[in-house]
């Protein structure tokens, strides 16, 4: 039976942390709100079960996963589940809490930019909130992001199976996210982020070494890869940009 993928259609967003942990690993998924409502697919068949008044354990909000009868909510929750599964989670036990822990750290950081375009309140347009947008921005980048980046950039040096990786020595699903995560940075903020590598060049060779992986390479070139967009958690608004410390 084939996993299924419930996120909104047309946007990456946090689905795409998922995403890109099923296509690394070549598994078998449907993304259900992008399927045609003749399968019984469909945003409609997504909102089925979001409203829906007799399923036992209903998620909140997508991306939500759906193996058989269990539904796993919250994107670091479905990448533990799916990481041993996968192959993409570390084989000892007590790393696969260090590769959660970072996971939610990686969730911390698309909530903090997701807030540079909607400081005030997700409910309105962004052009009602576009001054303290601008604030937010700059001390986003100027106090925020290094924060993050130094704390990562240390993990990936300080990592005790001394290779390239986040967590143990191999590749994970928090590679993958980092890899994402820069990637949604780097569309957001080209400007400020024109510097990335020489500020954090474990970090930089860890993205590009996640576009070189063969899946993921072909996963990029493909229809299923949706383009960032100002739709999404990672926006890019040339009024919040900066120019490169």
């Amino acid at each position: 039976m084939s996993l299924e993928l419930y996120y909104w259609d047309g946007l990456q967003g946090r689905g795409e942390f998922v995403r890109l942990a099923l296509e690394e690993a070549g598994a078998d998924y449907v993304e259900v709100a992008r399927g045609d409502e003749d399968d019984g697919l469909g945003t409609g068949a997504m909102m089925a079960l979001l409203d829906s008044d007799d399923e036992a354990h209903p998620p909140f909000a997508p991306p939500f996963l759906k193996d058989g009868d269990l539904i796993v909510a919250q994107t670091a929750n479905i990448l533990f589940y799916l990481g041993p599964k996968l192959g993409l989670a570390p084989r000892d036990e007590g790393l696969r809490y260090v590769a959660n822990g970072l996971q939610l750290t990686v969730a911390d950081v698309v909530t903090e930019a997701h807030d540079t375009h909607h400081p005030i309140a997700s409910g309105l347009y962004y052009e009602d909130q576009k001054a303290a947008a601008k604030q937010r921005s700059a001390d986003f980048l100027d106090h925020r992001v290094p924060k993050f980046m130094t704390y990562f950039e240390k993990v990936i040096r300080q990592n005790p199976a001394g290779s390239r990786y986040m967590v143990g020595d191999a590749l994970s699903y928090v590679d993958l996210s980092m890899f994402q995560l820069i990637d949604g940075l780097f569309y957001a903020f080209p400007r400020a982020m024109k510097k990335f590598g020489q500020h954090y060049p474990l970090l930089a060779a860890l993205h590009d070494a996640v576009i070189e992986r063969p899946n993921i390479a072909a996963y990029l070139d493909s229809d299923r890869r949706l383009a960032h967009n100002e739709s999404c958690i990672f926006r890019h608004y040339p009024e919040l940009d900066q120019d490169a410390r």
